[in-house]
């Protein structure tokens, strides 16, 4: 048995690691739904579709139902509350098609689009892996797609959400972006765009990537055709890092219409950086609290730059690093936090490549899937805390 895995081909090997990975999950989900209280969503002990078609599943399912709304709905003092808009439409548009060929309900459909698209995030991780570690021992590539479908927060990739969808799209344009495919990426990048924002980062990405092919155009000669492509997916990447803004803004009337949803749950406008050095008062004081952030920058600096980050290669390295600039500027640190880490996935690559032992790799699994337990238990159950709240996935 051993050896007829070991000799069958890579898309069979990532297709049961990655459904071996989603029964683990499905397990967790199901027990700790088994042990959940009564919520908004549902009363004590609900079944699994309804324990995990809940948060952000519930917005995604009103999308399915009714669209975006016309208007963005205010508080009186003029503050947008949470609406539609905050969520990008590819996922529940998908979702759609799907139950107009199966007839099968939201509750069913959006865990099967999300479970298919994570699979094929899957699949196209480990051909980008495959292609980045080309000279590393055989299996890195593969046990780095393991770390992916073990994450802690791999449970996502099976419910209402849309990190499976844009993490398919993402790892695929970023490997036809490593092949010098840039064409075939423009519609792949479009996409993208379109199930979460992610187009900044991925521009800037690009932008440094063809300076540095520019610079090194004697060594590795730029044809005209392949720096068409490469102007071209840049400029796409940049008016689509900005055009869902600019599609709530054409609906609405509003200029202002997503950065005032995207901010509803805040409780406060966008600020860029300010939210990192609030929490790090809330956490640690006002001396010190103005330092975490500034730690946590250094951290992420000096891992980066270590020998296994380097092994990724260039576009990997430069989308993890603009990835998380991109976090600190724009995100407000809290539980879903951990969920926007998702997109950091080619970090995998980097803990496969730290060592070959089997034992520190099964190790990783092992630790992922326990964190997995304490991310569903902690976060995905509804538990009201001391300020009458609850901290979402």
């Amino acid at each position: 048995m051993r050896g007829a895995l070991r000799t069958a081909p890579w898309w069979l090997k990532v297709v049961l690691v990655y459904l071996g990975a989603r029964g683990v999950s499905f397990i967790i989900l199901a027990v700790a739904a088994y042990h959940a209280g009564e919520s908004p969503w549902s009363g004590a002990r609900p079944d699994y579709l309804t324990f995990i078609n809940r948060w952000d599943a519930g917005w995604y399912e009103r999308i399915f139902n009714g669209g975006y709304p016309d208007t963005i709905p205010r508080n009186p003092n003029g503050t947008a509350q949470p609406n539609q808009w905050a969520f990008y439409p590819l996922f529940p548009l998908l979702a759609r098609g799907f139950n107009a060929v199966t007839g099968l309900p939201w509750a069913e459909v959006a865990p099967l689009v999300a479970g298919l698209a994570g699979l094929a995030a899957a699949l196209v991780i480990y051909r980008l892996f495959a292609v980045v570690a080309h000279a590393a021992p055989p299996g890195t590539a593969l046990w780095g797609t393991a770390f992916f479908a073990t994450f802690p927060i791999s449970p996502i990739l099976q419910v209402g959400y849309a990190e499976s969808l844009s993490t398919f799209l993402l790892a695929a344009s970023l490997l036809l972006l490593v092949r010098r495919r840039y064409w075939a990426a423009v519609p792949v990048m479009v996409l993208m765009c379109l199930s979460r924002p992610a187009g900044v980062p991925f521009a800037a990405v690009v932008g440094i990537h063809l300076l540095l092919r520019w610079r090194s155009r004697r060594s590795e000669p730029l044809g005209s055709r392949s720096a068409a492509g490469g102007l071209v997916l840049f400029a796409a990447s940049g008016v689509m890092a900005f055009a869902w803004m600019g599609i709530a803004w054409a609906v609405t009337g509003e200029r202002t219409a997503y950065t005032d949803t995207e901010t509803a749950w805040r409780g406060t406008g966008l600020v860029l950086f300010k939210p990192w050095f609030d929490a790090g008062v809330q956490l640690a004081g006002p001396f010190f609290g103005p330092l975490l952030p500034v730690l946590l920058v250094v951290v992420a600096a000096l891992y980066l730059g270590s020998q296994s980050v380097r092994r990724m290669g260039t576009e990997l390295r430069l989308w993890c690093a603009l990835y998380m600039a991109y976090l600190f500027a724009v995100l407000d640190p809290q539980s879903s936090t951990f969920r926007m880490m998702l997109p950091l996935f080619p970090l995998a690559l980097a803990s496969a490549f730290l060592s070959a032992d089997r034992a520190y790799r099964w190790a990783v699994v092992v630790m992922f899937t326990l964190l997995q337990i304490v991310w569903v238990v902690w976060l995905w159950q509804f538990s009201a805390v001391s300020t009458g709240q609850a901290w979402p996935p």
